[in-house]
This record gives structure tokens, C-alpha cells and sequence, in this order.
């Protein structure tokens, strides 16, 4: 409140103040009430609510200042008595162990870290002082696990800790030993570009009471004599430093990490293959060999006595043995990281075959990949990546629809972090890249589990993307024309979605994209092609969207189009009609759906156009009156040659196609359909017979039965035609039939006991007819028989 004040009181802090005469005044009652020692204190200053008054005398005036007293440096420290936060270790420890992590496994990730971290220190520091090597052996690290007592032990040659290290690191929650060397190395600028130093937060270590009820570990630093134990229990806040006194456990340098594991756990990290399993996903390129200590078999010759046959004798003393070969179990160390981090080494120096075989290991794939790219990015974000597009799609389309998948492996210092994304690092239309990255400062939480959001997520995204489309626009222009053709075949409903989803890169998408067209029925193009084979009138790309090439070969709305050599797009697939619409233009050309009003093609003759018009006028008022809501409007039509009749929808509803779409959907809301569906309109061809006739009844006898079941099946028939499916197919077809009957009725002649039935047929019916008088006999279905009947006897 102070500061507001003192600003507040900048201007008029100086108030002056009569000296000479009292400030009063005087009362109903002439009582004067004086106020200069009210206002003037006969001391030289005034403290008050915060604030100090000072008195100056200026022309015999008194002036008083008012300034915050917060201001004043020799105000009196008014501060509250200091206090430290208090932590409950046992329960920092439990939330640290069950709230961090989300898998148990990582417990190994992390002390192999921790490992690395402290090879990685001696190496750096036996630079400058070479006697801290001495004779301890090279730099690796080893797992043995114990299935018959329950431990797993861990150790490394690396550089150790003393006791006071012990306590400051093991003993200090939250206190990274690493990122306190790295933190020193940076004050004396000793740090080099390549460091492999791994930890941050200072609590990986604890993530071994995971699976351990007990944690031994065992020390011994080059710069001690002595070799120190730390002992602790998983429920304890406390633990134990001593000194090892026994001699056949003392190490020649590093620390040995002893886990006894809890009952639950003991079964599965005990296990030498699980172990081994959790060291190649994890650790796999961590830089310093990790041996596991595994089962083997080997074959061995041994010499067995031979049993003499049955009748043979054998002489006493005497043996006859001989040599056969038999399976033999051991135990002995294994390599565990054999394959080397290629995204480490310089792309020049890497063989095609070396990254198809990286890409077979890492990915467990068979197929080699159709392309990869090996990149380094520099700048605001520093990471190292190897992508890979695979030879083979997916088998299903639910991983197209699920964005999380398992292709990416991220790795923060050659240690895997993690492969479970849900579109930090890749939108969803590219989740079938497969790849590694490797960064150096990404922004994890503690657990390292988990890619937070942040402004360097987004830009490592953006040029993983950016990556991935230059190895597929490299992969399209390319001289091997089989492997884009391979690629499109498996991923170009990826590439069609992203169209949908993915505005910001319309203009790397779509020079991707491949279809097939009517003057290119076997073979895809891409739409620069397409742009290319355009005539010089043509202003748009015309397309049509159905459910088959061989529909969009026979589709009416064709005609005019291939009359005139204009090409166009089918899009057979169905997201394809949905991925054009959202492109909208490509290189300046507008999309247009030819199965769609108003089309026009540029050449139009508009005086025979207006002819043509005036003289169907009458028809296509006559048509619309017997359709009714059936259809919009009825027109004559610019896109049929050979048809009579073509229905086509609105500008701005569904398309036919899209239309079948939404009805197939399983989830679909159905009330929706009317309200979307595009008004239909029926365009009438000219210049065909049914056409002509049916304007002939339109003048002459606009009252015909026959002519108005003649335009019900015409528009059934276009409805059919267009890709649209009729509301009532058995209505249909009694129409097809009743009209067949009437074309095919008598033309060829019938059977003379077939003139007879019907002739006899009539009479019968007028003898009912005359006998309406007499009582009406009942008759048994069984008894009615006809006289033609084959089965009666």
C-alpha cells in the first residue's frame, strides 16, 4: 500500500501551512478551536499508518512532506521471524517412487543412467588427471541377476563416490550429482560440445524401490583409499554409511548397486532375458558396453564307455570308450548394446544397406524401407533424427484413425524415453513414419516419461514434418517410378487425410497427390500433370467423385466433357471427395464437380443455348408439375450427348457420392440427411428421342397416362443414372416391369392354350357378372384346380 501511495502523493506531498497565526475557526456556541498543534507536531518529523510526515520552513511557512515509509532505508526491520520448509522423507520418498513413474521397469533405465553418467565423468576428468584410471579394467557396465535369491546387481568402472559424496547425492533428495558437475563445468568453460551426461533431477536413483525392498551400494572412488557401503530399506527415512572391512568384496573402482527385490517383483526382474529385454529397449545406445549375465549352451566332444554286445566277451581290464558330442548349459557375460546409435555418426560415412539394417533391428521389420533421411538441426532446437518410410502399410484402418502408435522412439543422450505419443511430434495422417530422435534438451518431466508442451515441441514438430515431406516429394521425383507407385498404393489415403486435417500444408500435400482420370484409366497422375494436359480455355479442374472407376467410366455427366477432350478426376475413394473440397485451388485452378449445377465449360454457344431454352420451356414446366418435390427445377443440360436425361445436385448440399457416404455411416444421424442433401435437379438432353417424344406429349396430350408413367421412369432411371439410390427399389421395379409388359406384350406371339385360358378366363368373369342374383358359393382352396394344372392327376 505504501508504494500506491507515495506515487499518489508526488505532486501534492508539500502542504503549506500558516506559522504565524493559528489555523481555527470559530463555533455556533463561539468556542475557537485551535488546530496548529493538531497539524504541526512540535517535534521535528510524524510517523504514522505507514507513513512519515517531514516539516520545512519555507517564507515563514510550514511545509509537511509526506513520503512511504517503506522508502525510508532507515526504517526499523519490521520482517518476521525466518523459518525453513520441513519435508516428511518417508513420504517424499513414497510419492517419489509410486507417483513419478508410471512403469516399474524404468528402474533400470535409470541406474544404467546413473552408470553412464559416472563413466562418463571419469573419462572426462582422466583427460586432465590420467591417474584416476589406474589398473580398474575399461569402462563398461554389468547386470547380474540373481533368480535363485531374488537380486539384481548392478556395476560400473566408473568414477565412484566418497563418503562425503554418498551423503551429499544418495542422501539429499532431489540433488542431481551430474547436473552439479555439469553446472561446475560450465562455470570454468570446460564443457565440450559432445557431453553424454545424463541426469537432471536428482531422483532417478530412488526409482529402485520400485522393485527393491532393500538397496545396497557399494563405492569406491579413486581419490579414497577406502571403499564405503550405503544401505537403505524402501520403508525407511533413514540409512546406513559404512566402511567395507571384507576383502573379497572390495571393488578396484566404481559402484556396485545390489537390489534385493520385493516378493511381487522377484519372479520378473529376476529373470535374465527379461533383464536383458529391458537393456536393449532402454539402454540400447547408451555409449559404454552393458554386459548381462545370461545362460548359453555349447556343444562339447566327451568320451562314454562303449557296452560290449550280448555274446561278446571283454577281457577284464580292458575298456572300450568312445567319443560322442552332448549339449552343455553355462553361464557367461553377453553383450546387450551391439548396435551402434547411427544418428550419431556423419551420413556420409553410412552405407544404404547400414540403415536399412538399423531400421530392420530397431523397428523389428522384414521389408527393407521405401526411403529414409538422416538430418542434424541446429539453431534454437539441436536434435539428431533418422525417418524412415516403411515398405509395407498398415493392415488395418484402425491405426490410420488412432494417432497413438509406436514408430517413433525418442531419446534424450542416447537413453530411450519413450514411444508412446499421441501427435506431440507427428500429426496423425503421418503417425506411419517410423524414426528415432535424439535430443539433448527436451522439456520431460521428472519421470522422463512425458514430452511436455512447449514452444521447442512445436518446433522440433514443424521440422520433422518438414523432413518428412521432402523425403517423399525426393521419393516422387524420382527416376524409380515403382517405389512412389508403392508408396501411394500404402499410404495415400495418409497423405488424402491430411488434406482434411492439415490446412497449413496444403501446398506440400497436394503436388503428392495421384488419381486416376479419364484420359489416364491404368495409370495415376499427379494434378501438376493434370495441370499440364489442360487446355487453353480450361479455367478449373473438373472432377467426379463415385464409388468405382468403372461407374466413373459410364457416369452420364461424362459425356460433354470427353466430347470436347476435356480430362477429368475420378476420385474412387472415399475420403477423396473430401480432401479435394478442402484443398479448394491448385495453382490457381478451382475444383469443380461436374455431377454438380451450373457447369460451365467455357465454349457454350449462347444464341443456340437461348433457341434451345425457349423451345423445352413448355417440357420442363410440364416435367416439374408431374415430379413435383421430387426435384428443384427441371433445365436443359449443357453435359449430355448420348442420355436423355442426367440428375444432378446444388450447388451447396451433399453430392450424390457424398451422400451414399453419409447414409453408410454406422453412427450417421440420420436427421441430418435431409436437411444436407443438395436439392436435385433434372436436366433434360435436347437433342435425344425420349426427350423429343415426350415433348410432343407435352403439347398434344399433356393429359396421357402413358406419358406421365414415361417421366416417373425417366427420373427413376436418372436417379439410378446419377449415383443417387431411389427411396423405393420394389416400386421401381413393378414400373420396369409393367412397362416391359406393355413393350413385350403380343409382339411375338403366344401359345393358341394360352389365347383359350384367357378367353375361357373372360367368360367366367361374365357369367359372375351376371349371376350377382344367385347365392355365392364357397369354394375350398383345395378344390380349385386349373384345368392346364400338370399336377393334378
Amino acid at each position: 500500500m505504501a508504494p500506491v501511495l507515495s506515487r499518489t502523493l508526488a505532486t501534492t506531498s508539500l502542504v503549506s501551512l500558516p506559522t504565524s497565526t493559528p489555523f481555527s475557526f470559530k463555533h455556533s456556541n463561539n468556542k475557537a478551536f485551535n488546530f496548529r498543534s493538531a497539524f504541526l507536531p512540535r517535534s521535528g518529523g510524524l510517523t504514522c499508518a505507514g507513513l512519515k510526515w517531514n516539516l520545512q520552513k519555507r517564507n515563514k511557512r510550514v511545509g509537511i512532506r509526506c513520503d512511504a515509509a517503506v522508502a525510508d532505508k532507515e526504517a526499523p526491520d519490521t520482517s518476521g521471524e525466518k523459518f525453513e520448509y520441513q519435508a516428511e522423507v518417508s513420504r517424499l520418498l513414497d510419492l517419489i517412487v509410486h507417483s513419478l513413474y508410471s512403469h516399474k521397469e524404468v528402474f533400470l533405465r535409470e541406474l544404467v543412467s546413473n552408470a553412464s553418467d559416472a563413466l562418463d565423468k571419469l573419462r572426462f576428468l582422466s583427460v586432465t588427471e590420467p591417474s584416476l584410471l589406474g589398473d580398474a579394467g575399461d569402462l563398461e557396465i554389468r547386470i547380474k541377476p540373481d533368480p535363485e535369491n531374488g537380486t539384481i546387481t548392478i556395476t560400473d568402472t566408473g568414477i565412484g563416490m566418497t563418503k562425503e559424496e554418498l551423503v551429499d547425492c544418495l542422501g539429499t533428495i532431489a540433488q542431481s550429482g551430474t547436473s552439479k558437475f555439469l553446472k561446475a563445468l560450465k562455470e570454468n568453460k570446460d564443457l565440450g560440445p559432445d557431453n553424454g551426461l545424463i541426469g537432471q533431477f536428482g531422483v532417478g536413483f530412488y526409482s529402485a524401490f520400485l522393485v527393491a525392498q532393500k538397496v545396497v551400494v557399494a563405492t569406491k572412488s579413486p581419490r579414497s583409499d577406502k571403499q564405503y557401503v550405503w544401505e537403505a530399506e524402501a520403508d525407511s527415512s533413514s540409512y546406513v554409511i559404512g566402511e567395507e572391512t571384507d576383502p573379497e568384496k572390495l571393488l578396484k573402482r566404481g559402484t556396485q548397486i545390489t537390489l534385493y527385490l520385493k516378493e511381487d517383483d522377484k519372479y520378473e526382474f529376476s529373470e535374465p532375458t527379461r533383464i536383458q529385454g529391458l537393456v536393449k529397449n532402454y539402454s540400447q545406445f547408451v555409449s559404454f558396453p552393458i554386459y548381462t549375465w545370461q545362460e548359453k549352451s555349447r556343444t562339447i566332444e566327451v568320451e562314454e564307455e562303449e557296452k560290449p554286445e550280448e555274446g561278446e566277451e571283454q577281457p577284464e581290464g580292458e575298456k572300450k570308450t568312445k567319443k560322442t558330442t552332448k549339449t552343455e548349459k553355462y553361464w557367461d557375460w553377453e553383450l546387450a548394446n551391439e548396435t551402434k546409435p547411427i544418428w550419431m555418426r556423419n551420413p556420409k560415412e553410412i552405407e544404404k544397406d547400414e540403415y536399412h539394417e538399423f531400421y530392420k533391428k530397431t523397428f523389428n521389420e522384414f521389408l527393407d524401407p521405401l526411403a529414409y533421411s538422416h538430418f542434424t538441426t541446429e539453431g534454437e532446437v539441436e536434435f539428431r533424427s533418422v525417418l524412415y518410410i516403411p515398405g509395407m502399410g498398415p493392415l488395418n484402418n484402425e491405426e490410420i484413425m488412432n494417432p497413438k502408435t509406436k514408430n517413433i522412439r525418442l531419446y534424450v543422450k542416447r537413453v530411450f524415453i519413450s514411444d508412446d505419443f499421441d501427435g506431440e511430434l507427428f500429426p496423425r495422417y503421418l503417425s506411419f513414419v517410423k524414426g528415432v530422435v535424439d535430443s539433448d534438451d527436451l522439456p520431460l518431466n521428472v519421470s522422463r516419461e512425458i514430452l511436455q508442451e512447449s514452444r521447442i515441441v512445436r518446433i522440433m514438430r514443424k521440422r520433422l514434418v518438414r523432413k518428412t515431406f521432402d523425403m517423399i516429394q525426393d521419393m516422387s521425383q524420382s527416376e524409380n517410378k515403382e517405389d512412389y507407385k508403392k508408396f501411394w498404393e500404402n499410404f495415400g489415403r495418409f497423405l488424402k487425410l491430411g488434406c482434411v486435417e492439415d490446412s497449413g500444408n496444403h501446398k506440400r500435400l497436394a503436388p503428392l497427390l495421384r488419381f486416376y482420370t479419364s484420359k489416364s484409366e491404368e495409370e495415376l497422375i499427379s494434378l501438376d500433370e493434370y495441370v499440364e494436359n489442360m487446355g487453353e480455355k480450361q479455367n478449373a479442374i473438373y472432377y467426379l467423385a463415385t464409388d468405382s472407376l468403372k461407374s466413373a467410366k459410364s457416369a452420364p455427366f461424362l459425356e460433354k466433357l470427353v466430347q470436347k477432350d476435356i480430362e477429368v478426376l475420378y476420385l474412387i475413394e472415399p475420403i477423396d471427395e473430401v480432401a479435394i473440397q478442402n484443398l479448394q485451388t491448385y495453382n490457381e485452378k478451382k475444383f469443380v464437380d461436374i455431377s454438380k449445377e451450373d457447369l460451365e465449360l467455357g465454349d457454350e454457344d449462347e444464341v443456340k443455348e437461348r433457341e434451345t431454352k425457349q423451345e423445352f420451356n413448355l417440357l420442363c414446366d410440364w416435367i416439374k408439375q408431374q415430379l413435383g418435390d421430387k426435384v428443384a427445377k427441371v433445365q436443359v443440360s449443357k453435359r449430355l450427348s448420348s442420355s436423355p436425361c442426367v440428375l444432378v445436385s446444388g450447388k451447396f448440399g451433399w453430392s450424390a457420392n457424398m451422400e451414399r457416404l453419409m447414409k453408410a455411416q454406422a453412427l450417421g444421424d440420420t436427421s441430418s440427411l435431409e436437411f444436407m442433401r443438395g436439392r436435385r435437379i433434372l436436366e433434360i438432353n435436347p437433342d435425344h428421342p425420349i426427350v423429343k417424344d415426350l415433348n410432343a406429349a407435352c403439347k398434344n396430350a399433356p393429359d396421357s397416362t402413358d406419358a406421365k408413367r414415361a417421366v416417373d421412369l425417366l427420373y427413376d432411371t436418372a436417379l439410378i443414372s446419377s449415383g443417387f439410390t431411389p427411396d423405393s427399389p420394389a416400386d421401381l421395379g413393378n414400373k420396369i416391369y409393367e412397362m416391359m409388359a406393355m413393350a413385350l406384350g403380343g409382339r411375338w406371339g403366344r401359345s393358341d392354350g394360352d389365347e383359350a385360358e384367357s378367353v375361357e378366363g373372360n367368360a367366367t368373369e361374365s357369367e359372375i357378372s351376371a349371376g350377382e342374383a344367385s347365392e355365392a358359393q364357397v369354394v375350398e382352396p383345395s378344390e380349385v384346380r386349373n384345368e392346364s394344372d400338370p399336377w393334378q392327376d
